[in-house]
């Protein structure tokens, strides 16, 4: 089965996507959950027992047999399609229990492609380190080939699109809406998966009909509104408002759809402090995010050799102020959503 990546242009082109392989992940794994990440970094795995699959901009993959992934979640960050070379220490870790943590709550909901079994139970010793917090071992999927993007909120892409044509993604809207205008009811706005390296491309819903046929569009259709539904609602009894957000899925053997990758982390979805929000909602700007738009923003203003930096390997050196203000968001987001 081929492996496929994710690519850092957000949902549609606009989410948080900052991962990598497509892989899926099973029941979960057995690390306990802390919100105090260790203090060592990792920007690239080396697990030598096993073979490598891909490596992507935030996970390695390691095939384990024919039916099982060892994805680990390193602490690379990438911006504008482009790997940093500084990693974001502890990232891999919270990305992970972030992600176990909404696996846990949406079990009843679509099964996961987690197996249950410890990621430390099929490395060597000598490799648990690189393991250990930031892996999950998950079922091998056959994978569906549609981002399910589900927007609740009007924001980035989505925004600018409204402004031209009253829509997003083909779907027609209300008049009046400002940016970070909480939509009547949440949207499904689905993208076709890119190669590596290139951006997803937004396609309507009656494409993904055509790519998987209607039964299982639907099904995808309809199961990513209700995790976004029930996961916003929890996410508001923490004081996040999650904007929008991608889910992939795949499908095992006997054709049952399995959520697998990363899900609701702020590489995958756009999380917004309630505080603060409806100051923003009132001037028409950007809510603050948990996300790297310290990242976005500096390098914005870099300059490589006198000039703007043109967004193309290699990324200007990330100054430690950056690096500690990113870390700090997406631990603060874990703290909050786990409390």
């Amino acid at each position: 089965m081929p492996l496929r990546r994710h690519v850092e242009s957000r949902p549609g082109a606009d989410l948080p996507q900052d991962g990598d392989s497509r892989t899926r992940r099973p029941h979960f794994p057995v690390t306990p959950m802390t919100t105090q990440p260790s203090t060592s970094s990792l920007h690239t795995s080396t697990i030598t027992s096993l073979p490598l699959l891909a490596r992507g901009k935030v996970r390695d993959n390691y095939a384990v047999g024919d039916d099982r992934i060892l994805m680990v979640a390193s602490d690379r960050l990438s911006a504008f399609d482009v790997i940093m070379g500084e990693p974001i220490p502890g990232k891999g870790e919270l990305l992970t229990q972030m992600a176990l943590f909404w696996f846990d709550k949406l079990g009843h909901i679509c099964p996961n492609h987690l197996t249950g079994a410890a990621p430390e139970s099929v490395v060597t010793p000598a490799e648990v380190p690189q393991v250990t917090g930031r892996s999950m071992l998950v079922k091998r999927l056959k994978p569906v080939l549609i981002e399910a993007v589900v927007r609740g909120y009007l924001a980035g892409s989505g925004w600018q699109e409204y402004q031209a044509s009253q829509s997003v993604c083909g779907v027609k809207l209300p008049a009046g809406l400002t940016n970070a205008a909480k939509l009547p009811e949440p949207i499904y706005t689905p993208a076709a998966k890119a190669e590596m390296g290139d951006h997803d491309e937004n396609i309507t819903y009656e494409r993904t009909v055509e790519m998987v046929g209607e039964k299982l569009a639907a099904q995808i259709r309809d199961t990513a509104i209700r995790i976004y539904k029930e996961a916003a609602a929890i996410a508001l009894t923490k004081g996040m408002i999650i904007a929008d957000t991608k889910f992939e899925f795949g499908l095992t053997e006997d054709g049952t759809l399995v959520l697998m990758d990363e899900v609701l982390t702020p590489d995958s979805s756009r999380y917004w402090p309630v505080e603060g929000y409806e100051d923003a909602l009132k001037a028409g700007a950007n809510p603050p995010s948990y996300d790297k738009q310290f990242v976005r923003d500096w390098l914005e203003q870099a300059q490589v050799d006198g000039k703007p930096w043109g967004k193309t390997a290699p990324a200007p050196r990330l100054p430690q102020d950056v690096i500690t203000k990113t870390a700090a968001k997406y631990r603060e987001a874990l703290q909050r959503l786990t409390a």
